[in-house]
């Protein structure tokens, strides 16, 4: 069977998909972050990344979602629930961070982890739900602006 015609499923992820997890988030770390903010220890998902998922992976305010081609990750979705406080008392859910191998990048798996957080987050009673990216990245703006969020404050930082 060819790679195109196995079918990629979007799923919890689950203590055995925590290896995967660190490889997608080392390579989101390499290609995005890596290339964009000086401030970042790309190697964060390789020295804290195992303890870090396996962690969120049994903790009921926090996602991990996986997309599984025949057991190997090809991609994944990390999101946190917020709860509502005195200055905004609401709750929101955050994606915090979302990789697809590119390989996969144009098989709708960014669309299909999106949605599934979207139904995470209003099953949590989540009334917002926001991601943050960089301003350089603009494929991954144009992505989620497609997916239904919207621009809401602009962060401006210069180094001393």
């Amino acid at each position: 069977m060819s790679d195109q015609l196995r079918e990629v499923v979007v799923r919890a992820a689950e203590h055995a998909d925590v290896a995967g997890l660190v490889a997608c988030s080392r390579a989101l770390f390499a290609e995005d972050a890596g290339t964009r903010d000086p401030s970042i220890d790309v190697d964060w998902p390789r020295e804290h990344g195992p303890q870090r998922f396996a962690m969120g992976i049994d903790d009921p305010d926090r996602l991990l979602l996986v997309a599984d081609r025949d057991g190997e990750v090809v991609g994944h979705l990390t999101g946190a629930l917020a709860e509502a406080s005195a200055m905004k008392p609401v709750r929101i859910a955050t994606l915090v961070s979302m990789y697809v191998r590119p390989k996969y990048r144009r098989e709708q798996i960014g669309g299909r982890l999106v949605r599934e957080f979207r139904a995470w987050a209003r099953h949590k009673e989540a009334k917002f739900v926001e991601v943050t990216a960089y301003a350089s990245n603009t494929e991954a703006l144009r992505f989620y602006e497609r997916n239904g969020f919207a621009a809401k404050s602009v962060t401006l930082e210069t180094p001393l």
